[in-house]
């Protein structure tokens, strides 16, 4: 299945909560940087480069994707 995107939030913690909180009720989900460096370099470089304060993407399964946008916060 293809991963889509859920939502971008500010910093790698942030979407570590997230996708715990996805996984959690059975959404499949994953992450990766937003910076232009992520997008540049990869999620490595960025990483190392850009520190954990980096935009980053909280990804889920297309199929779950409607059954993950109802647990995300109201401010998103």
């Amino acid at each position: 299945m293809a991963l889509v995107t859920l939502t971008t939030v500010a910093n790698e913690l942030e979407a570590e909560m997230l996708c715990g909180e996805l996984r959690a009720n059975g959404i499949v989900s994953s992450q990766r940087n937003a910076s232009v460096g992520g997008v540049l370099y990869g999620d490595a470089v960025a990483g190392a480069v850009f520190g954990q304060a980096s935009p980053t993407e909280v990804l889920v399964e297309e199929a779950q994707l409607e059954e993950a946008r109802k647990l995300l916060p109201d401010d998103r």
